[in-house]
């Protein structure tokens, strides 16, 4: 089973906090957007060209609600951009749950996560909305059903993202891409895009105070960054990765992309990093 040595240790407990008024604020600003979600979906069965479109303004007023903004810097050519128009795998590291409300608001997708995902309160229902694919951490019979599953998904045209880390990080320390998933982009010839995603604070500096590792609950998680202060998601978007006929190949190329600029800190866990190379091939969300 994919494991990762990030702990509740790692979640940075420093960063500038809101005042309970504030807090307030956002909570009912979640709810509004909750409370939108039935009219945002039916919108978008009504008008499919609107439904990109309706789940980015639900995406970001999330984002909004729970105070982390979004920087986004294309760094792609128009025609490396063309290659990902129609359709395309996209593969970010795994921090929090707040990555799939980040990668939502950038483009909306299908997101391969973890089966019980669709459990949880009040993202259960986001993900319900989002047909996320749940994969089964528990059974891993059941993953070439997955890739199958994304294989159709890519072939239709449509975007899916998946999270090869197979479990969340702390963001300063990271996993390896697991391989598993990148086999569905190969069987339908379709372009990887690997997202550098990272979270800063009020000084622009990496931060761990959104990551979701350890024995935290989801309600802890999100009780905590509801109080967080001047958050940023910052998301750049490299060229997209030709599928090739490696999956491994594909993993390394993806991985080493979606990390340039970052440095490794293994000095924060007692358990090496090089440990999730050798770890069996996987590939859940967290």
């Amino acid at each position: 089973m994919p494991s990762s040595p990030c702990g509740t240790g790692c979640i940075g407990r420093d960063s500038a906090t809101v005042m309970r008024v504030t807090v307030l604020l956002r909570i009912l600003v979640a709810i509004i957007a909750f409370g939108l979600l039935p009219i945002l979906i039916l919108v978008g069965l009504a008008s499919p060209r609107a439904r990109h479109g309706v789940t980015r303004f639900g995406a970001r007023l999330l984002l909004f609600a729970v105070g982390i903004d979004l920087r986004v810097s294309d760094l792609r050519s128009d025609r490396e951009r063309s290659r990902t128009d129609a359709g395309a795998l996209f593969v970010a590291a795994h921090v929090s749950w707040t990555d799939v409300l980040v990668l939502t608001a950038l483009r909306p997708a299908t997101f391969v996560a973890r089966g019980d995902l669709i459990d949880w309160p009040v993202l259960g229902l986001l993900a319900r909305a989002m047909k996320v694919l749940p994969i089964d951490r528990a059974n891993l019979r059941a993953l070439p059903g997955t890739v199958e599953q994304v294989s159709r998904r890519l072939d239709s045209g449509s975007a899916v993202v998946a999270f090869p880390e197979a479990t969340t990080w702390c963001g300063r320390a990271y996993g390896s891409f697991r391989p598993a998933m990148f086999q569905a982009a190969i069987d339908t010839e379709t372009w990887v895009q690997p997202v550098r995603l990272r979270y800063t604070d009020a000084d622009d500096g990496l931060t761990t105070a959104t990551c979701f590792v350890g024995e935290e609950t989801i309600g802890q998680s999100i009780s905590r960054i509801f109080r967080l202060k001047g958050i940023t998601a910052q998301v750049e978007l490299p060229a997209p990765e030709p599928p090739g006929n490696d999956r491994r190949d594909l993993a390394s190329r993806c991985e080493l992309s979606a990390r340039a600029g970052e440095t490794h800190d293994p000095s924060m866990h007692a358990v090496a990093l090089d440990d999730a190379v050798r770890a069996p091939e996987l590939h859940i969300g967290r």
